[in-house]
């Protein structure tokens, strides 16, 4: 006698596979940078500078010179994501079997560790995004409308709040070995001796770079010496004080050097970057989050950094 199995759908054993989530990754520009606490909108960066007047005096000297305080300021933006998930939805689903305790009041999500530590993930992203990209005065999917404008802006000639000359600009838009020693080259003597010197660039630069390394069969390359620090790639750069980083932050062919420490980031509470609320709303009988934090920058000497041109 033969089976009729026709009225049946052919097996698939949803619940058996693992949920793989959907990391991104994230970039963590903040740890390289300075961080002012405690901005409820807008508050400076206060700047001190001496201007040393040296000279030939016999008998008598001619005081002179200056002592200059001047302030930049940083403006932060309200950021906020909230979202509420209908738990119900999942009863008709495998989700429903593997997410949900039994019964009707779906108070307790399964899941609820992952889905936290996505939301803190998604969030330190468009943080890195937003740091690098924001254009005042112009929305985006990272952050909103907002009157700041990030690094990028800052760090580029011709814009408002200009920060660099065409001597600070090096032609070249690669990561090549070459257009890097032009830019350390191009660097104020000032800061030579620093040791937060860093390059930023996109995370797509930092591997041509890493690449060019290797190519120039250099003795020197260690494979080990690339570490992934949470979301950012970082190298020492080849026989100097200098740091090379990929951010996912920067999405364009654009590098900077500069000393990382003379860039503010300023926040209400740094801890809002990490903690957020999630909490089961009976009214609405939804999963529901909100993370709320405020964020801007700004950069105190933006002469002593230098760009290529893109």
């Amino acid at each position: 006698m033969a089976l009729n199995v026709s009225a049946l759908n052919d097996f698939n054993n949803e619940v058996a596979g693992e949920l793989v989530v959907k990391a991104v990754y994230g970039g963590s520009t903040m740890e390289y940078i300075t961080i002012q606490e405690g901005v409820k909108h807008q508050e400076p960066i206060n700047l001190m500078e001496v201007d040393l007047y040296i000279q030939n005096s016999a008998c008598s000297a001619t005081y002179s010179g200056s002592a200059a305080f001047t302030q930049r300021n940083i403006t932060v933006c309200p950021r906020t994501s909230q979202d509420g998930l209908c738990l119900k939805d999942l009863d008709k689903k495998y989700l429903g079997i593997s997410a949900l305790e039994p019964g009707s009041y779906n108070e307790t999500f399964a899941l609820a560790g992952a889905y936290s530590d996505l939301l803190v993930n998604q969030f330190q992203k468009a943080n890195d995004q937003f740091l690098w990209q924001q254009v005042s005065g112009s929305a985006s999917t990272f952050g909103g409308t907002c009157e700041s404008d990030g690094l990028l802006e800052i760090l580029s000639s011709g814009s408002a709040g200009s920060a660099l000359t065409s001597g600070q600009i090096v032609g070249s838009t690669t990561a090549s070995l070459d257009n890097m020693d032009a830019m350390i080259a191009a660097l104020s003597t000032d800061v030579a001796d620093r040791d937060d010197l860093t390059f930023f660039m996109s995370v797509g630069k930092f591997r041509s770079f890493v690449a060019n390394v290797r190519a120039a069969n250099s003795y020197y390359f260690d494979p080990n010496s690339i570490s992934n620090r949470g979301g950012i790639l970082e190298m020492v750069y080849p026989y100097q004080n200098i740091k090379v980083v990929g951010t996912v932050g920067i999405n364009s062919d654009r590098i900077v050097l500069g000393p990382a420490r003379q860039i503010v980031a300023g926040t209400d509470l740094m801890s809002d970057f990490s903690s957020f609320q999630l909490w089961y709303d009976i009214n609405t009988d939804q999963l529901r989050h909100r993370i709320s934090t405020k964020l801007g920058v700004n950069v105190a000497y933006p002469e002593f950094w230098v760009s290529n041109n893109a």
